[in-house]
């Protein structure tokens, strides 16, 4: 399973937020290229980056802090948050993105994200299923729609694609532990386990990545266990509740 560290960016800082509330902002570090260099120190091979003022306004706002780590560090970075247009991609990759995510898009402009998966391949494009009360939330976990999670992914598995971030937002830096149960039945819910009619192939499995909640190591190994293709950290990380060096052990047993 692979180690995800994130940072969200408000203000070119790396802050943290309870449930999605901007109002909990905390600020962990004034310098984010700083924190990606830690990780990178420890082994960590992945980032997972959120423009959170790109999630709030509509549009890609902290692309150069992206362009900054991208090209000072070796890291994979995933990077989202208000990512609405060709152009706001077109930033996003220019800029050292190996992948992005898409989220509110996939509710309000289906037809765009469709097109970027076809456009850009499967292994670019992640669909941000981020749910509270097991519907889909959009615009910075700021309003809630009516698709309900497991069918909205299982949508969206039939255009193509194959990783999905999931964060049960009521877990989201509460350090209460993430939502295992919530994804067993997205795992068990995988149309190329299901579906006769859908391709059966390794490239075609689900690829979940675990988000929100995450609160001890011990977790880890158990959302490994359920076949979360990754899981992403960030307050345990802030917070010292999982260590780097614990996260450099995982990735090198």
């Amino acid at each position: 399973m692979r180690i995800i560290p994130a940072i969200d960016i408000i203000e070119g800082k790396c802050v943290r937020l309870s449930k999605g509330d901007y109002d909990t902002k905390k600020i962990y570090n004034e310098n984010p290229l700083e924190v990606a260099k830690s990780f990178e120190a420890h082994g960590i091979q992945y980032l997972h980056l959120v423009d959170l003022d790109g999630a709030k306004f509509s549009r890609i706002v902290n692309y150069k802090i992206l362009e900054q780590i991208a090209s000072k560090t070796s890291l994979k970075i995933d990077f989202g948050g208000g990512l609405k247009s060709d152009a706001d991609l077109k930033i996003a990759f220019e800029s050292g993105a190996n992948q992005i995510t898409g989220g509110s898009i996939a509710i309000k402009q289906p037809e765009v994200f469709k097109k970027w998966i076809q456009q850009f391949g499967a292994d670019k494009i992640i669909l941000g299923a981020d749910a509270m009360n097991e519907k889909v939330a959009i615009s910075g976990w700021l309003e809630e729609s009516k698709e309900e999670v497991i069918p909205f992914i299982q949508s969206y598995q039939q255009e193509g694609i194959q990783y999905v971030i999931c964060t049960d937002i009521s877990k989201d830096g509460m350090l209460e532990g993430p939502s295992f149960e919530l994804y067993k039945r997205i795992l068990d819910s995988d149309l190329s386990n299901q579906d006769c009619h859908f391709e059966r192939s390794r490239e075609a499995r689900l690829k979940l990545i675990a988000s929100g909640g995450i609160s001890t190591f011990d977790e880890l190994p158990k959302l490994a266990e359920l076949g979360c293709e990754g899981t992403i950290i960030g307050k345990a990380i802030y917070e010292g509740r999982i260590s780097l060096k614990q996260l450099e052990n995982y990735i090198l047993s």
